[in-house]
């Protein structure tokens, strides 16, 4: 998995922490690149304005690059809602590999709503989203992805089965 880079994307609560850890039990040496961990961390006290989401999400995908370039096996767990972040470690990144997790605003809204473990994720986003809060689905656009390497309906598939079909993509990829 040397210089792999799988960006896991989709609506908030579609599963992309939940599968993250899923193939990191599966696969131990990668290293998750959390989003929301990130953001604490680059902008302590967040806006999410589209100019502060490009500084973040670059970030990421600079951090991505380069412990990629150094061997190691990345997933990044993280929304991504525009393209063109996407689009950026897949120019960036040789060993780049998009998976989409796709599932209805519905389930995505219920999901997170009930989870107990953030994972570092704000609490209550749909609700603030309702409120005005510019949440990827509801204020703020989410751009699907045209030509993901995997797409996965988080309705239909458990998260086991989503962890194996991702390990089947892996298993396919040649290292970088």
């Amino acid at each position: 998995m040397s210089g792999i880079v799988l960006w896991i994307t989709g609506l908030p609560g579609s599963g992309k922490s939940t599968l993250a850890d899923g193939l990191r039990d599966r696969f131990p040496d990668f290293v998750i690149l959390r989003m929301d961990e990130m953001r604490k961390v680059v902008t302590p006290a967040p806006t999410y304005s589209e100019e502060e989401r490009d500084l973040v999400y670059r970030a990421v995908v600079f951090t991505a690059k380069t412990l990629a370039d150094l061997g190691h096996g990345v997933i990044i767990d993280a929304t991504g809602n525009r393209r063109k972040w996407r689009d950026l470690a897949r120019q960036l990144i040789p060993g780049f590999r998009e998976i989409y997790l796709k599932c209805s605003l519905l389930s995505a809204q219920e999901r997170e709503e009930a989870r107990a473990d953030t994972r570092g994720a704000p609490r209550g986003i749909y609700r603030k989203g309702r409120t005005g809060s510019p949440v990827p689905g509801i204020q703020a656009p989410y751009e699907a992805p045209v030509h993901p390497e995997l797409t996965l309906d988080t309705d239909a598939l458990t998260p086991e089965e989503a962890v194996s079909a991702i390990a089947g993509l892996l298993a396919e990829t040649p290292s970088s």
